[in-house]
């Protein structure tokens, strides 16, 4: 689990290798990723829109970028958290992300950006 906290927006990140939906045979590795958007600041944000850096150990790197998190602009009010599960497939065993959401500020509408920490994406059996 990782950990970052962006102008009273705190962000943390679990990740679960997903044995059944993977074929390491034909390299293909995926990975669900599950997400806390924490607000603790006393002003409403709303998730505007995301930006992923993807790594692959195999050397390849892809971004993702996109509205929203899984079809969502969530409006996380102060005190409150916001939670989604999504996935990242890899062509080999180990992987990172990392990536920035930008946000709004639903008091004076002003945009800021949030870091979201970088994270690993490790097959279980590549620990061993």
């Amino acid at each position: 689990m990782v950990q970052q906290v962006t102008e009273g927006v705190n962000i943390v990140v679990e990740t679960f290798y997903q044995a059944v939906q993977s074929n390491p045979i034909n390299g293909d590795y995926l990975f669900a990723y599950r997400v806390t958007i924490e607000n603790l600041s006393t002003m409403p944000v709303q998730l505007l829109s995301r930006h992923w850096y993807i790594f692959d150990s195999n050397g390849s790197h892809r971004e993702v970028e996109g509205e929203g998190v899984v079809g969502q602009q969530p409006i996380i009010e102060p005190g409150s958290s916001y939670q989604y599960v999504s996935a990242c497939n890899l062509k080999s065993d180990m992987g990172k992300m990392y990536g920035t959401y930008n946000m709004e500020n639903l008091y004076n509408k002003k945009k800021f950006t949030v870091q979201i920490p970088e994270f690993q994406l490790i097959a279980p059996f590549k620990d061993n």
